[in-house]
């Protein structure tokens, strides 16, 4: 396969912005043909700052990470069928550690040519900046980044494969 696009990776975090961004992925998928890859991180380094800070306990942030791992299954099991609602072959992958870190290995390792993320939500402060994990992603991918919005032209074009 030819051009400048041929693996896509999405990042889903569970918003309605990354889900939206997935039926996009899903969208250039079909359009270019690159292989698209969704990815769902587990945010370890956020439940270890809770537990640090003393807001956990070790137990309650052992079962909060079950939830967050059955959120993902979830959550990545929804768009790979919506890709196959539309004949889009979705390789998931699910991770754990610092978000922003694990995106920066995940297009290294499967030698991505364009991150997809969701709109990102609006800054309120520095600390907001600074734990904005799609943000830090963005800034950090060593390759092309798509910023998806319009949600509504987004589900039509979405309709319409």
């Amino acid at each position: 396969m030819k051009g400048p696009i041929r693996k896509i990776l999405v990042y889903i975090d569970g918003t309605e912005q990354s889900i939206t961004a997935a039926q996009y992925a899903i969208l250039l998928s079909h359009a270019t043909g690159a292989e698209l890859t969704a990815l769902y991180v587990v945010n370890t380094r956020a439940l270890n700052d809770l537990v640090n800070a003393r807001i956990f306990l070790e137990i309650e942030q052992e079962e909060y990470q079950r939830d967050l791992e059955s959120d993902a299954e979830r959550y990545l099991k929804h768009v790979k069928s919506l890709g196959l609602e539309k004949g889009i072959s979705i390789e998931t992958d699910k991770r754990s550690g610092t978000v922003h870190q694990e995106i920066k290995n995940a297009i290294s390792e499967k030698e991505i040519d364009l991150l997809i993320i969701g709109e990102l939500s609006r800054i309120r402060s520095r600390k907001d900046e600074f734990y904005n994990e799609s943000d830090r992603a963005m800034r950090n991918a060593h390759c092309s980044v798509l910023i998806v919005k319009d949600e509504e032209r987004v589900i039509d074009l979405f309709e319409e494969i």
